[in-house]
């Protein structure tokens, strides 16, 4: 939402909605950018969307961008489905796998290197990186990134819990276990049930003010991969398959390929053996680009 800056006065525009990319009469005047935001790298984390047009408007009206990188919490992780083509949208603009394993400020490099802006353009970027980062180390995020990741374990599950959004199973919005916890009106009567209801995080969620049935995994061993097994048990025990997906969930995956390997029984370990060549050419592609 737009506004103005209570100490000085000046206007604060929203990227958010419907004006994700500057104007140049919101540019006017602007001699330097600098981009300041906690991304948990995972590619639906819309972040490094953001980020895309805000190089692209940059280079587009002559303006350095300077990125202030931080650490990637799930900065070990390289995993999951790449995005193919055709399913390009705000919550997946490129042909990464959904956990890139990357800063922010390695990300904008690999934006302009692979010369993924509208035509080809590149933005006079320059990234100020962290000190005594490490990708492997664990860091604990002192402010939250989003209303709906609270602290560090939903950060750890964001990536695998999510996938729930593209189904009829609630990934913990309207609870304050927001992708810690899942569950549905339409999974086995477990001894854990959570009923979501609309709160600061989300005004409509799913299943809103329906009983829902699952698990919780707010004490569940960090994860260091895009763990399918919560998905996959899910769908399994829904009591009805044909509503399980929703069509969002082709844009969370980025491919049809995941849904039609789940519906057919495909086994985990297959599943993923057939993401290691996207992975390993994804793997060499961003040697260029790493800071750390």
């Amino acid at each position: 939402m737009d506004g103005k800056d209570t100490k000085t006065g000046l206007p604060i525009i929203s990227l958010y909605g419907d004006n994700k990319k500057p104007k140049p009469e919101q540019l006017a005047g602007i001699d330097i950018l600098l981009f300041d935001l906690q991304d948990v790298g995972a590619r639906f984390y819309t972040y490094i969307s953001s980020l895309h047009y805000i190089m692209e408007a940059c280079a587009e009206n002559n303006i350095q961008l300077i990125i202030l990188d931080r650490p990637n919490p799930n900065g070990s992780i390289v995993d999951g489905p790449i995005l193919e083509k055709e399913f390009t949208s705000f919550i997946g603009m490129h042909s990464i796998p959904t956990l890139h394993g990357m800063t922010i400020g390695e990300y904008g490099k690999m934006i302009n290197g692979e010369k993924w802006l509208k035509n080809g353009i590149q933005c006079n970027l320059k990234v100020i990186p962290c000190l005594n980062y490490k990708r492997d180390m664990f860091y604990s995020l002192p402010v939250k990134p989003s209303p709906n990741l609270p602290n560090d374990q939903a950060i750890n599950l964001y990536a695998s819990i999510c996938l729930f959004e593209g189904t009829n199973v609630s990934s913990g919005r309207g609870t304050e276990k927001q992708f810690q916890i899942y569950g549905s009106p339409y999974l086995p009567k477990t001894g854990f049930s959570f009923t979501p209801v609309p709160n600061f995080g989300s005004k409509d969620p799913m299943n809103k003010s329906l009983l829902c049935y699952g698990e919780d995994l707010s004490q569940a061993p960090k994860v260091t991969k895009l763990e399918l097994k919560w998905l996959i048990k899910a769908y399994n025990e829904t009591s009805d398959k044909s509503k399980f997906f929703i069509p969002f969930f082709t844009k969370l995956a980025g491919t049809k390929k995941l849904q039609q390997q789940i519906e057919a029984g495909v086994s985990e370990s297959d599943i993923r053996k057939s993401w290691e060549k996207g992975l390993a050419d994804f793997k060499e592609m961003r040697k260029t680009y790493l800071i750390y």
